[in-house]
């Protein structure tokens, strides 16, 4: 385990193990029935705790990006220039992420994403890369 690893517990463990899966999880609330991300044990919308896990799409769309030149923490000095993002997932919520596989000068606020995985130490993490129906051929 390394210092960038999560922390995994009962309740996040669903959520590392779909990921392992090539699938990315979301929280619904069944009182309010929003979607939220991160993870929480409680809707953050309305505080209820009748919360579920739920498969999402796994599209997305780009809201914003920096490309990271340097970065001294393990395991990120080893990938830059790396693109971290924030991106708004097709159930709502914004997510942190990494943009991969797009050149720099190719990245659109609004482009298309879809999920991708890759393994990251002791888990596998979420990265998002351009969508299939838009990739160039």
């Amino acid at each position: 385990m390394t210092a960038a690893d999560p922390d995994i517990d009962t309740f996040t463990r669903p959520y590392w193990d779909a990921a392992a899966e090539g699938h990315l999880l979301l929280r619904r609330c069944a009182a309010c029935d929003r979607v939220h991300h991160y993870p929480r044990e409680f809707c953050p919308h309305c505080w209820s705790e009748d919360v579920t896990w739920e498969r999402a799409s796994g599209r997305a769309t780009l809201y914003t990006w920096s490309v990271v030149h340097r970065n001294d923490l393990p395991p990120f000095g080893e990938r830059v220039p790396y693109v971290a993002a924030v991106v708004d997932l097709a159930e709502g919520p914004r997510m942190m992420t990494e943009v991969v596989d797009v050149a720099e000068g190719d990245l659109r606020i609004g482009m298309e994403l879809e999920v991708a995985f890759r393994p990251e130490g002791e888990v596998t993490a979420p990265v998002f890369t351009r969508a299939a129906a838009v990739r160039p051929t």
